[in-house]
């Protein structure tokens, strides 16, 4: 517990001696589930939001190595009596905690999460689930042993319009899909511009290094750190990583056998990960699954282009739309020949945490299991593998 966190020991022994009671606690259907919220910015405090609206949970602890951080996610949402930490085992260690939430840098994901299922916590962790290839089979091993239940951050399994589009496509509304094409396009100029500014007496820079090599503070991978390798692993792993979940729930199929891809710092050239890349994956099948992204830009946004033989259909978070196919050919950069429409305002995290809760609850399989997670993670793994070496990747 960090000295600036007023009361600090103290209080803690207080709350350990008020909730002593409560160890041997068994939730009940009516219960609310008391959660523990580990690496609360701007992420986690989303979480955190829709978790105050999912009811029927508390955040009765926030922990960070930044402690503004920490502080702003107790006064926002947590109860008026939780306590914050700067170390996440504090928390793993009190008993009267049912589940966390996970929202640190993904070289934490892994480590954090087997600890929690083996402190008897059930477990919400933000997406890439895995920070390496290496990773995935301990996690799925630790948590198949410990029963709890882990759900990853890929809200689209929880999202209404994405479950329906898939039925679409399940039924044979495309005919037979031979190519899955994603997107993800960002612009990350400005920020570029703007050096962020942290107080360094309240952050605990070696515990974010964690498992990476110990180096002089640098503020743009402490704040920007999906865009450094020791971190994060660039838009592959955390944007393509959504997609490509989607593109393994309608195929049914989640296993690369290959994979091309390349990628540049084009403007961006300060930080670690490419700013404009693509990337091609061959799944059994016969389906290529295709990812391009450039951080230059905002317009298209982000979604799939699904093709088959009969149709195609435009999947993104706003809705999904169904196109027929043409009688002669065009190039129309849009086609006007929708045969389906789909809308959504519907933002799919809130309904992905009330599956969790609800899992949490009943012992029952979350929408998007660990071997899901592990998945997801894997493709964009196998991508910056190739990206990163000669081009190409071969299961």
């Amino acid at each position: 517990m960090n000295s600036s966190d007023a009361p600090h020991r103290r209080q803690f022994v207080r709350a350990a001696l008020a909730t002593a009671a409560s160890y041997g606690h068994i939730m009940g259907a009516n219960d609310r589930i008391r959660i523990g919220a580990i690496g609360t910015g701007g992420r986690c405090q989303h979480l955190l939001s829709q978790l105050k609206l999912a009811e029927q949970n508390e955040i009765v602890a926030c922990c960070d190595v930044y402690e503004p951080r920490r502080l702003e996610a107790k006064a926002k949402y947590a109860t008026p009596d939780a306590l914050t930490y700067l170390d996440y085992r504090e928390i793993l260690d009190r008993k009267d905690i049912d589940a966390v939430v996970i929202g640190t840098p993904d070289h934490w994901h892994v480590p954090i999460t087997i600890a929690a299922v083996r402190a008897g916590k059930d477990v919400y962790c933000e997406k890439p689930v895995t920070h390496s290839i290496e990773e995935g089979a301990a996690l799925m091993a630790a948590v198949r042993e410990s029963k709890r239940v882990v759900q990853i951050g890929l809200q689209q399994r929880s999202w209404e319009h994405f479950a329906q589009a898939r039925q679409e496509i399940l039924a044979g509304r495309l005919g037979q899909v031979t190519m899955i094409r994603t997107y993800w396009f960002q612009n990350h100029i400005p920020s570029m511009g703007r050096v962020p500014s942290f107080d360094m007496a309240k952050l605990d820079w070696k515990r974010f290094l964690g498992s990476a090599a110990n180096r002089p503070f640098d503020a743009d991978q402490f704040g920007n750190w999906r865009w450094y390798w020791d971190f994060g692993g660039g838009a592959m792993t955390d944007l393509f990583v959504h997609w490509v979940d989607v593109a393994h729930w309608i195929m049914n199929a989640d296993t690369p056998t290959r994979a091309t891809a390349t990628g540049l710092k084009a403007v961006l050239v300060k930080r670690q990960t490419p700013d404009t890349m693509s990337a091609a994956l061959a799944y059994p099948g016969n389906v290529v699954v295709e990812f391009d992204s450039a951080l230059l830009g905002y317009i298209e946004g982000g979604g799939l282009m699904i093709r088959g033989t009969k149709a195609a259909m435009r999947l993104w978070r706003g809705g999904f739309a169904v196109y027929g196919e043409l009688a002669n050919y065009s190039e129309r950069p849009e086609p006007s020949n929708a045969i389906l429409e789909v809308k959504s305002k519907q933002d799919g995290t809130l309904p992905h945490l009330k599956n969790f809760l609800e899992c949490v609850r009943t012992r029952a399989t979350p929408n998007a299991s660990v071997e899901i997670g592990v998945s997801a993670a894997y493709a964009g793994h196998v991508a910056n593998i190739a990206m990163r070496g000669n081009g190409v990747w071969m299961a």
